[in-house]
């Protein structure tokens, strides 16, 4: 029975993966230095569904270049989830978004690069590599923006130009695990993801932008939107952003040095505020508001996956209605509050943000 080893296997995505493999009865160790607010409570629960010892945890740092040789050695699949997720905070903090995207990203290659196990490696990276995109023509709609000539959205032979610290440094992580497979052949994939959402994001107005909504609108606290909320992006549930993961593992030979665009794609792309609002109103069952801001460094107006490379070579393509899965995404922020009153909303609330 293969080995796993979740590199940030306590934050959301990384959570979901862990269940979905405990599930199966696989083996797992959770590499994760827990230092993300609600990791620890996901943490928790991954451990309630752990009934066979096969769940190892970790406490780590991806900076720490020996502990994660360590954890790597025995590793039959590794997937680099953990990072410095945030635009804003890498602004704020280019050395620090530097040391974990970038060094820490070298560190885990060189792991599986001088492991014994030949390891799978997956590797989560983002589409703020292709920075702005300046050069794409784009149209302004009633409710969104639009590519003028890319209804299908943006592919992998797009131009890299990596915009804001945070760019940079995911960029390098996927450009060195590109260049790990062909130099020594590293049986690695990369995932240019884009907007994942679902239970166990414990989203902030920086980062996971799509639950703070939710989690804001939960408990009564003020919404911010920054630019004019037509910017669009395409949003993917958790649930298949993981086969897609399956999907690679499976078919490593025939998929392993490529990098694939995985996202919603255009049937569920959807703007920030102006097509969010009416679905966010109408499972609150009242009119949530919010207040504009001006735009943030490196903010697309519009990014949209074109997925058809890994409909193409792996038969992959979401299967969640974006509906559906902002209805689940609904559900779990309010089965987590459970608020039968203002003063228990504000207990569960202190909780999920200790």
């Amino acid at each position: 029975m293969a080995k796993h080893l979740v590199i940030g296997g306590s934050g959301f995505i990384g959570s979901n993966l862990v269940a979905r493999l405990l599930s199966r009865g696989e083996r797992v160790t959770v590499f994760d230095n827990l230092s993300r607010h609600g990791v620890d409570v996901n943490l928790q629960w991954l451990q309630t569904l752990d009934s066979g010892s096969r769940l190892t945890f970790c406490l780590g740092d991806i900076r720490d270049a020996e502990a994660v040789s360590a954890v790597a050695q025995d590793a039959d699949v590794i997937y680099h989830l953990a990072a410095q997720t945030a635009v804003t905070t890498s602004v704020e903090n280019p050395r620090e978004d530097y040391e974990i995207n970038a060094t820490g990203t070298f560190n885990v290659l060189e792991a599986a690069r001088q492991s014994d196990r030949n390891p799978i490696f997956i590797y989560a990276s983002t589409n703020k590599v292709y920075g702005g995109m300046d050069e794409v023509d784009v149209v302004e709609q009633g409710t969104r923006y639009a590519y003028q000539d890319k209804p299908l959205g943006i592919d992998e032979t797009a131009p890299l130009d990596f915009h804001s610290p945070y760019g940079c440094s995911k960029g390098a992580g996927d450009q060195y695990t590109r260049d790990y497979a062909r130099i020594y052949g590293l049986r690695s994939v990369v995932a240019r993801q884009s907007c994942i959402f679902g239970p166990r994001q414990f989203g902030t107005e920086d980062q996971g932008w799509l639950a703070w909504f939710f989690i804001a609108a939960a408990k009564n606290q003020p919404l911010t939107v920054y630019g004019d909320g037509k910017q669009v992006r395409d949003l993917l549930y958790i649930d298949d952003l993981l086969d897609f993961y399956d999907l690679a593992v499976e078919n490593i030979e025939r998929v392993k040095g490529k990098i694939y665009n995985v996202g919603g794609g255009p049937e569920n792309s959807m703007s920030v505020w102006s097509e969010l609002k009416p679905h966010i109103d109408g499972l609150f069952q009242r009119q949530v508001s919010a207040d504009y801001a001006p735009w943030r460094p490196g903010d697309q107006r519009i990014y949209v996956s074109d997925i058809r490379r890994a409909a193409m070579d792996l038969g992959w393509r979401p299967k969640t209605d974006l509906q559906e899965g902002l209805a689940r995404l609904y559900d779990w922020v309010q089965e987590l509050l459970g608020a039968a009153s203002p003063q228990d909303l504000e207990k569960k609330a202190a909780l999920m943000y200790r």
